[in-house]
């Protein structure tokens, strides 16, 4: 046998070897379905960011962009009120939120002997990337459970820790804090960092960017990939002291200083610039979503309140991975997740109204034929 007919993974690093990587939703390409799996916003970006595109000047492409993304955080401090310095963008808030993990968290300290002290702390539903960057890195993590209705356990991100990550509202299950929740956990040690992950905080939460003038240890982290419709374009930001943005920016420059592209920011400036686009789909999307709700529950669903563009649904006479197979079958996509705890919930993202009106019809055939 040939050295080129060995099995290449002898060469990964023990590191790649232990890896569980995240696990994306799905996209599919062999057939048109109403894609209600991913969170993406159903509406189109503003008229200005399709402008921008049509008339964006390709001869700039030769060029490196911006490493600063100078217009792209002028923008977004103009629209949040806050110094220019206080503002970091990245590929998409993943990209943010790993730079994040690097910068702020213990990577000395051994995961399999750390105390609980010197541990980051999340919940144990919520983002599915949180534990995936703690591995990577080799930062010591624990969870702790959500409460049985699913709301976020205070008394348990009291304690202790080396940090605090909140996705708020949380995903899956859309359930957002109030801001004297966050207020209250960054005041209980303020030498500690909370990271507060607000991708769908547009569609129903409160920023806790309105608690930065009094806590320095709050770090947001936020997307245009969702009330801005630019998921496929990937931008991310981080607002907070300016301290920590430098800190982010050591991480970036020591390892890719040009992580926004010229068109990407260009798109980004012109989604900000659009407010009334903005706030027309968003209110859209809340309304479908409480319209959906309302009809779901006639159907016997339970569904938690939601302050994202999606919902988490159950049934107790019906099995979720049966459901999500049939309406696969239907033509529609919606997210299972196979964790214990939510092996028997649905996340659905809000469509427009004719998606849900499908998804609604779907769903009453579907619990019509088992009855």
């Amino acid at each position: 046998m040939s050295d080129y007919d060995r099995d290449a993974r002898r060469l990964w690093s023990r590191k790649v070897h232990g890896l569980t990587p995240y696990v994306p939703g799905e996209q599919p390409r062999d057939r048109v379905f109403i894609k209600l799996n991913t969170n993406e916003n159903p509406y189109p970006p503003a008229p200005g960011v399709i402008e921008a595109i049509q008339t964006f000047p390709v001869e700039r492409l030769k060029l490196y962009p911006d490493p600063t993304g100078l217009a792209t955080r002028t923008a977004l401090a103009d629209y949040h009120g806050v110094a220019l310095d206080q503002v970091f963008v990245g590929n998409g808030s993943d990209e943010v939120l790993a730079m994040a993990f690097q910068a702020f968290f213990n990577h000395h300290i051994d995961p399999a002997t750390a105390k609980e002290t010197e541990k980051i702390v999340f919940p144990d539903i919520t983002y599915s990337f949180y534990p995936v960057y703690a591995r990577l890195y080799d930062i010591p993590y624990r969870t702790v459970p959500l409460a049985d209705d699913f709301t976020m356990p205070l008394a348990s991100l009291q304690a202790p820790s080396a940090g605090i990550v909140l996705a708020n509202p949380n995903a899956p299950t859309g359930i957002a804090l109030a801001l004297d929740d966050i207020r209250s956990l960054a005041a209980a040690d303020r030498d500690r960092l909370i990271l507060v992950d607000e991708a769908y905080v547009d569609f129903g939460g409160e920023s806790a960017v309105a608690l930065l003038p009094e806590f320095d240890n709050i770090l947001v982290i936020q997307t245009l990939s969702k009330s801005r419709s630019l998921a496929g374009m990937r931008i991310g930001f981080a607002i907070g002291d300016p301290h920590l943005i430098h800190a982010l920016e050591r991480i970036r420059d020591s390892f890719n200083s040009y992580t926004l592209d010229s068109l990407a920011q260009t798109c980004a400036v012109a989604a900000f610039a659009d407010g009334h686009w903005f706030e027309t789909t968003r209110i859209r999307i809340m309304t479908t979503r409480e319209r959906t709700t309302k009809a779901l529950e006639s159907l016997g669903f339970s569904v938690l309140p939601s302050a994202a563009n999606f919902i988490f649904i159950r049934h107790d006479r019906y099995q979720a991975a049966d459901l999500y197979t049939r309406l696969r079958d239907a033509g529609i996509l919606v997210r299972h997740f196979k964790q214990p705890r939510i092996e028997n919930s649905l996340r659905v993202s809000i469509g427009t109204d004719p998606d849900m009106d499908a998804f609604i019809t779907a769903l009453t055939e579907i619990t019509a034929d088992s009855q």
